[in-house]
């Protein structure tokens, strides 16, 4: 996508990225963790047409501030968002591809489908389950983040498009409250790096100019045991705003260049039933500690999107460039009459490297799929041990097992995205009540352009070193290439070299009213869009005696070749339209409490997950294919006075979906009901509080095309019971604050069967900062501090209940201590 194409579209257009009765983005009211603070002066602006506080909108929006939710020591961004009340974040795959759901609606594959991540109110992905591409892995959150607002529920269906579960908003700082910080963390027993800074205030005193500018940067091996330099990078954030009378305009630009360790599933020892299993770890392999990166397997050879050779470097990992920008525009007419534009633009692409098991088994048993009867196993000549006999370690029953590894190298040519909103509001009185109309008009257009360039790899099962293994076949010819015997993936069918360049451009007016009268408040808004698919895709044929490495040999690896057969590519041409509706009611029984209801109706559209597979060969795809739709019906009270607050909320949800999932190669065609109870609350008492909520939710899968044996199950991964729950304590006569943060989770199940349980667990995350003089303080944050396996995700749906069993599955990381040291000034 052509950034001038994109602003020359949306200017003629005048459009924008979520609506302006969403977000007033510029605002810098600082919202505090502190439970005893009033009412009034919880101050929200993401998903209400102007700023208010919580207590008058019947939105379920909470508002949090960034060093609240660092307490949590989170090591990522998505760890962030565990102490969101209603938010699932399966954080564990590092610093990015994290799974997110909100109140039950379903994650059938990754990503964050029917939730939306943004920063300053816009998205940052348009899409956000784009394969390999979700949008945390170009989001990270830093000293320039004020706050976190996220709003869940059906509210968000005319917010923004393709977003009607939720929206998890990052709003940066822009210099109106001045001060700045320098943060320095290392890990203590973990090779962890990272320096912030940030720096914000008024050019002059008076001068209605006011700038911030920070950012980060990191290095270190991650939390778990990789053996190099896993996490590299930082990002630069500069803001400007002017103010005038009757308005302001606000511009702001990112770079963002970093490298994250992407983890995958992993080999995990299971004993026991599926009803009761037992998890734990393989010997030399720890779950919660180790990986199957390894310092001897950094590089995957191999063809580019356009059959070319290329080596890529399997440390850039989860590799996001982003160069954005964006503005908003503020005007108030005189009369009523406010005019809002806001716009962003950001020039994205990258890569996302990471191995994949595609089975842990028998050594003995994988050598002879490959080499035939009496084929034997060789260290490879890239690490220690180079071309002697394999010698087991990890066993499983008494038998010597590897893992037969498909490295995910998938190039991100682009995920270019530009979005523009135009909103005019009208504010007037009739009889006595307070009337606000906005009319609003969205466009954006996003770019998903990438190349799938798996091979296959024999690697052992070790933490802290794994050494690829060669095959020889019983004659002694080496059937591999330093681990590598396939390009391709022919243990999948070699389905999966591929290559699509596909751009999605979306238009939406809307239109909301909102009236106040009294201890009334009501609100109701309409959203039309509609969209257009186009572009290009090509799958895999095998080539015969293609040379890879150009040594002018045939190697047996090269005998058969995954290539883009870019001769026989296919269309994407399809468009979609849909209106998605929200009606809400707000009373206020006092100036304490409120009762709210609301019904609505949203909207998502399917994107690079229809390809290969339920694209028409003349590129079109059936209406109900393109989009998904979700019904969602709430209502509860919100209470807060003095040292109390509680917010409880009641919810269902009807959820269709269509979706393609890369590991199991398995599309879905489903409809699912969820409904719960989310809790939000927080209390203190002199030096002491805590904060904390709970989730509630009975989900059904209630339809299933291809799949009906499942139906009347519970939704994979879905916990019936999620808690987070944070006390802290600050004493008086030193400077010294404490805290502890648990997140929870009940038994859920591995897959949509209903067979093996994911056992529920508790982490527990500790934290405490001294002051050591005006300004300079040292804190020390504990993650996961009783080193606790918590399993977010298995490929295993089923173990066979007798002996040992080996499951590939991604646990949180174990225990990380960091150390900071920060200066405000």
């Amino acid at each position: 996508m052509k950034f001038a194409t994109a602003l020359l579209s949306a200017s003629a257009l005048v459009a924008f990225a979520a609506p302006a009765f969403a977000q007033d983005a510029a605002s810098q009211t600082t919202t505090t963790a502190d439970p005893a603070t009033d009412s009034t002066d919880v101050v929200v602006v993401t998903g209400v047409r102007d700023r208010t506080n919580i207590i008058n909108t019947s939105i379920s929006v909470t508002s949090t501030s960034l060093s609240a939710l660092n307490d949590a020591a989170p090591r990522t961004t998505a760890e962030l968002f565990r102490n969101l009340p209603g938010v699932r974040s399966e954080a564990s795959g590092g610093d990015g591809n994290a799974n997110i759901a909100v109140r039950g609606l379903p994650v059938a594959a990754g990503g964050a489908k029917f939730l939306q991540l943004h920063e300053d109110g816009l998205p940052v992905m348009e899409f956000g389950d784009i394969a390999f591409g979700n949008a945390d892995i170009f989001l990270r959150a830093d000293e320039t983040i004020a706050r976190v607002e996220s709003v869940r529920g059906g509210s968000a269906s005319t917010f923004a498009s393709n977003s009607p579960g939720g929206i998890i908003n990052l709003i940066s700082r822009d210099g109106r409250q001045e001060g700045g910080v320098v943060a320095a963390t290392v890990g203590l027993g973990t090779d962890w790096t990272r320096l912030d800074f940030n720096y914000g205030g008024e050019l002059g005193e008076g001068s209605g100019w006011f700038f911030n500018a920070g950012g980060f940067y990191r290095d270190g091996e991650g939390p778990l045991t990789a053996g190099y330099n896993a996490n590299a990078g930082g990002q630069i954030r500069i803001s400007l705003l002017r103010e005038f009378e009757g308005g302001s305009v606000r511009v702001w630009a990112k770079h963002l260049n970093d490298s994250a360790i992407g983890y995958l599933p992993m080999p995990v020892r299971v004993t026991g039933t599926n009803a009761d299993p037992d998890i734990g770890s393989f010997a030399g392999f720890e779950t919660g500690r180790d990986t199957i990166h390894s310092p001897f397997f950094l590089q995957n050879a191999g063809l580019d999107g356009a059959n070319n050779r290329r080596v890529s470097d399997v440390r850039d990992g989860m590799h996001a460039v982003v160069n954005a920008v964006g503005g908003a525009l503020n005007f108030d007419l005189g009369g009523g009459w406010e005019l809002s534009n806001r716009f962003r633009y950001a020039s994205t692409s990258g890569r996302f490297v990471s191995p994949f098991p595609a089975e842990v088994g028998s050594a003995s048993a994988i050598a002879a799929s490959i080499g035939g009867t009496g084929a034997t196993l060789r260290y490879a000549a890239n690490g220690p041990n180079a071309g002697q006999a394999f010698v087991p370690g990890a066993t499983l029953n008494g038998t010597p097992i590897i893992m037969r590894a498909h490295i995910f190298d998938t190039e991100l040519n682009d995920l270019s995205n530009f979005a523009n909103n135009l909103t005019l509001t009208r504010s007037f009185e009739v009889s006595g009540a307070s009337v606000d109309v906005t009319l609003g008009y969205y466009r954006s257009t996003q770019t998903i352009d990438m190349d799938w360039l798996w091979n296959s790899y024999l690697v052992e099962v070790r933490g802290d070193g794994a050494r690829l293994l060669d095959v020889f076949s019983a004659g002694g010819q080496n059937l591999s290439q330093n681990g590598l015997y396939a390009y391709g993936v022919p243990f999948w069918g070699n389905c999966c070299t591929r290559s699509y360049n596909t751009e999605y451009t979306i238009d939406a007016p809307f239109l909301q009213v909102q009236v106040e009268t009294g201890p009334w408040n009501v609100d109701a808004s309409i959203r039309f869009d509609s969209g257009e698919a186009t572009g290009t895709y090509a799958g895999a044929v095998q080539a015969t005696n293609f040379d890879v490495n150009g040594d002018g040999v045939i190697q047996p690896a090269e005998r058969s070749v995954s290539i883009v057969n870019n001769a026989a590519t296919s269309p994407v041409n399809y468009d979609w339209s849909y209106v998605s509706y929200s009606l809400g009611a707000n009373y206020r029984l006092s100036d304490d409490m409120a009762v709210f209801g609301r019904i609505s109706r949203g909207g998502r559209a399917n994107a690079d997950r229809l390809l290969f597979g339920k694209v028409r060969p003349d590129g079109s795809v059936a209406e109900e294919d393109a989009i998904d739709f979700v019904e969602q019906v709430e209502g509860g009270v919100k209470y807060r006075s003095g040292p109390v607050r509680l917010y409880a909320t009641a919810f269902w949800a009807q959820t269709e979906e269509q979706n393609f999932e890369a590991t199991s190669r398995r599309f879905v065609d489903r409809v699912y009901r969820a409904y719960g109870l989310e809790l939000e609350g927080a209390w203190s008492i002199g030096a002491f509080s805590v904060t904390g909520g709970a989730t509630w939710t009975k989900a059904e899968i209630t339809k299933d095309a291809l799949a009906p044996a499942v139906v009347g199950n519970r939704p994979r991964r879905q916990a019936e019971f999620v808690f987070q729950i944070t006390p802290q304590y600050q004493f008086e006569a030193v400077p010294l604050r404490i805290g502890a943060n648990f997140i929870g989770t009940t038994d859920s199940y591995a897959g949509d069967s209903n067979l093996l349980v994911m056992p529920g667990f508790v982490q527990t995350n500790l934290f405490g900062e001294y002051e050591l003089t005006d300004g300079l303080s040292v804190s020390v944050n504990v993650n996961n501090a009783f080193d606790v396996i918590g399993l977010t995700e298995s490929e295993e749906d089923s173990i066979a209940g007798t002996g040992q069993s080996v499951i590939r599955a991604r646990s949180i990381p174990g225990r990380t201590v960091t150390a900071t040291l920060r200066y405000r000034f």
